[in-house]
């Protein structure tokens, strides 16, 4: 499948490619402790890892949660995969989609300060277990920015497609076989600016006009949604009127 973010000033176009064929894993990294940190003190983001850093100068200090919010000891603390990859670290007693259990996402901050991997054999990371693409043809980068989950559901996981990227689909063996959801912001709207819990002031971040959805199934099976994000069309949403001047679209290959 294809998926395509069309521009229709610049008769544009931003695909997303989604194929049968299924991605091979092994892209993660499997240490079974976290040892090595480039930086010093309590429940510190393990830099090394290969993991991408969400706002790394701000209280979060690189792990996949509000910028405002830190990791702190005896909590879990959810962190971003590369493009086309699924954390595969989450507390092994979350076993439910429900509150609070699915905020405990990533990596365990034990009450000494100290970083420990739930699942210790396990990657940080695993390739999608389906192949599906973003094809841009807007004229300008375009922003996904994924939700993470199991954590606050924030949509704070950056992919920046240029030109062509992968996005990440996960299969059955993800958290509670949950889906990958993407928000996604106008071309030229960066990840910076775009992969935020925003406001009403701009349409970007879960205020942007479209989302999307990707899983797969026991059989190998890609499952692909697109929509109008909700929150767009509410009555008090002040651009609720305004049409993008993008789209988005399927291509099945």
């Amino acid at each position: 499948m294809k998926f395509q973010i069309t521009s229709f000033r610049a008769a544009a176009l931003v695909a997303l490619i989604a194929s049968a064929e299924a991605a091979k894993h092994g892209h993660g990294q499997s240490h079974n402790h976290v040892a090595l940190q480039k930086r010093s003190g309590k429940c510190e983001f393990p830099s090394d890892a290969g993991l991408v850093e969400i706002t790394p100068n701000e209280k979060n200090a690189g792990w996949a949660m509000s910028p405002d919010e830190p990791c702190e000891p005896g909590n879990y603390c959810p962190y971003a995969c590369p493009p086309g990859q699924v954390s595969m670290q989450w507390d092994p007693k979350a076993t439910s989609y429900s509150y609070p259990m699915s905020m405990r996402g990533g990596l365990y901050c034990d009450d000494d300060g100290k970083i420990q991997k739930p699942f210790p054999n396990r990657d940080y990371c695993e390739s999608a277990t389906g192949v599906l693409k973003a094809h841009n043809k807007a004229g300008k980068s375009v922003s996904f920015c994924q939700t993470v989950l199991p954590g606050n559901e924030a949509m704070l996981i950056p992919t920046m497609v240029d030109s062509l990227a992968d996005l990440a689909v996960p299969g059955m063996s993800y958290w509670c076989s949950t889906a990958a959801q993407y928000y996604i912001n106008a071309p030229g709207v960066t990840a910076e600016e775009g992969c935020i819990w925003g406001t009403s002031e701009n349409p970007v971040g879960n205020w942007s006009p479209y989302t999307a959805g990707a899983n797969t199934d026991t059989d190998g099976n890609t499952f692909l949604k697109i929509g109008w994000n909700p929150i767009y069309l509410e009555p008090a949403t002040p651009f609720r009127n305004t049409v993008p001047d993008f789209g988005v679209e399927i291509e099945c290959e």
